[in-house]
């Protein structure tokens, strides 16, 4: 089983051309594949993508109201710098949510989706003794976090968690070079994913909070 896809969900209804795009640029956006800074060209990603312009200014329109682009007139449409300052704010939030999410996930999830964090942590597992590239624990650690968040049956919860780590994970990555220890970061998730599959809700939760303050911890070490 693969960890390095930014698909989050093996079965899945169909969706929108608009929303594919959406996704596809998202996670680009977020592991810094679309370098911060860089102009964003609807006519080039159409081409590149093999979707049409319509539903990639869709999906551009939704990621500006998620501060991943940024859009001024007569100029164009670019990817957002990594906002440093923004760490305590969002490491805030995120202190207080992931927790929420890890219990409510470990209360409410399905059967089905208990199986998946099963099988994503075996396939964790296999991935840090490997040799995976950065980008691929970063792929990993996304494919982690909204596994947990769409199984809390939350639809908001899920939806405010998805921006706050995508935030969080491209600070992460702008100073992956100078992270030692990324691969024992998304194995941290193991313990994690197998209280929730086990249905350990405190444990879980407790769990979730030590993996955001080690994050934050990380991170202000570095910068």
């Amino acid at each position: 089983m693969s960890v390095a896809t930014p698909t989050e969900y093996a079965a899945e209804a169909p969706v929108s051309l608009a929303e594919q795009a959406y996704r596809l640029l998202r996670d680009r956006l977020t592991v810094l594949e679309i370098r911060p800074g860089a102009m964003i060209q609807d006519a080039h990603l159409a081409t590149e993508l093999g979707i049409g312009r319509t539903p990639i200014r869709e999906a551009l329109k939704r990621l500006e109201t998620d501060h991943l682009v940024v859009s001024y007139p007569r100029r164009g449409t670019f990817a957002t710098q990594v906002d440093i300052t923004a760490l305590s704010d969002v490491s805030e939030l995120r202190r207080n949510l992931e927790p929420l999410a890890a219990r409510k996930a470990a209360l409410a999830a399905s059967p089905p989706a208990r199986q998946q964090m099963q099988d994503l942590a075996r396939a964790l597992g296999d991935l840090a003794g490997g040799t995976p590239t950065n980008q691929g624990f970063m792929r990993a650690d996304l494919r982690v976090h909204r596994l947990i968040y769409r199984a809390t049956g939350n639809a908001h919860l899920e939806e405010t968690l998805v921006r706050l780590d995508n935030l969080a994970t491209r600070i992460w990555c702008l100073v992956l070079d100078r992270v030692p220890t990324v691969g024992g970061h998304v194995h941290e998730h193991v313990d994690l994913l197998e209280a929730i599959a086990a249905g350990r809700a405190e444990e879980a939760a407790e769990l979730a909070l030590e993996h955001v303050s080690s994050f934050e911890r990380t991170m202000r070490g570095i910068l």
